[in-house]
């Protein structure tokens, strides 16, 4: 049998047919020695082979070659990696400026995994019914920012529906990744999108200002020719197999001014007659992403 990876549990993984049957399968043990480096070696949207077993579960046997996958460094000091999904239309990173606020940096580490694994993503800020005119301002420079980088960022509301025909025109028909913190509203957007799920939804800490998880693991759901996919929330997104050399590719707006600086391997941070940082001077690159890159570089030093 064949079939799609709908659900991933750590130890037992949920295989969809092409006829929408269902079938719990674990893996064969090759898989898990074959990269001790991964906490997982197959996710949610692999294409897998499966042998039934007499008792109605499978033995995955193999797994397609992946369009492509979103990887992140399993923990802050781990040297393991955790494959999150694979086969991705597009990534929906939500974020939120109300509680929890999600900031700058962490939504561009997302954006840079996307550029690196060829992910189209959308910036989608939630809970906007909670916005101030503080936080429309900051909105407004967001929009600007990104923008400018070639993105694009929609606005809405879980709550009260604004945004959601977009949304929904957005991610019909494909494989969709929703990621961000806990407490942005992943499951309630995805809920207001098809009600006939009941996914849970927490409440934001009140001495914290932050999400609790409510989703556990990886999940597709079946939506309009497609899937949505529910992921756990994610506390910070450390970057894996990236160089110091290329991650200034993975900036779509600082692309176009890397043939002009004096040195090929220009690093922009202090380099003479360097096209990106003059950018950032004259203010035709924001200081925030110049300041995201420089964030990043350093961690990948570390």
């Amino acid at each position: 049998m064949k079939g799609t990876v709908v659900r991933s549990t750590g130890s037992w993984y949920r295989v969809m047919a092409s006829d929408g049957t269902t079938t719990d399968c674990r893996l064969r043990g090759q898989f898990r020695l074959r990269d001790k480096g991964q906490t997982n070696p197959i996710a949610v949207g692999d294409q897998v082979e499966v042998t039934l077993q007499d008792d109605g579960t499978g033995v995955i046997t193999a797994v397609d070659e992946r369009r492509n996958c979103l990887i992140r460094r399993a923990t802050k000091l781990s040297r393991q990696t955790h494959l999150i999904a694979t086969n991705i239309d597009l990534m929906c990173i939500v974020t939120t400026l109300a509680a929890p606020r999600t900031s700058l940096g962490f939504t561009d580490r997302l954006l840079v995994s996307a550029e690196a694994y060829h992910i189209p993503p959308l910036i989608v800020v939630n809970k906007t019914d909670l916005h101030t005119p503080e936080l429309n301002e900051l909105m407004a420079r967001r929009e600007a920012i990104y923008t400018a980088a070639g993105y694009r960022l929609l606005p809405l509301s879980a709550r009260t529906g604004e945004g959601l025909g977009a949304l929904r025109q957005a991610v019909e028909g494909g494989t969709v990744l929703f990621v961000g913190h806990s407490g942005v509203g992943k499951s309630a957007l995805l809920n207001a999108l098809d009600p006939t799920l009941h996914l849970k939804v927490g409440a934001i800490s009140d001495w914290s200002s932050k999400g609790r998880h409510t989703t556990t693991f990886a999940e597709l759901h079946p939506f309009a020719g497609g899937f949505l996919v529910d992921t756990p929330g994610i506390k910070e997104f450390g970057m894996v197999d990236y160089s110091a050399a290329e991650l200034s590719h993975f900036f779509p707006e600082m692309r176009p001014l890397l043939a002009q600086c004096r040195f090929a391997n220009c690093t922009h941070v202090h380099e003479p007659h360097c096209a990106v940082r003059r950018a950032v001077e004259e203010g035709d690159l924001a200081t925030e992403r110049y300041e995201s890159y420089l964030n990043m570089l350093a961690s990948l030093d570390e």
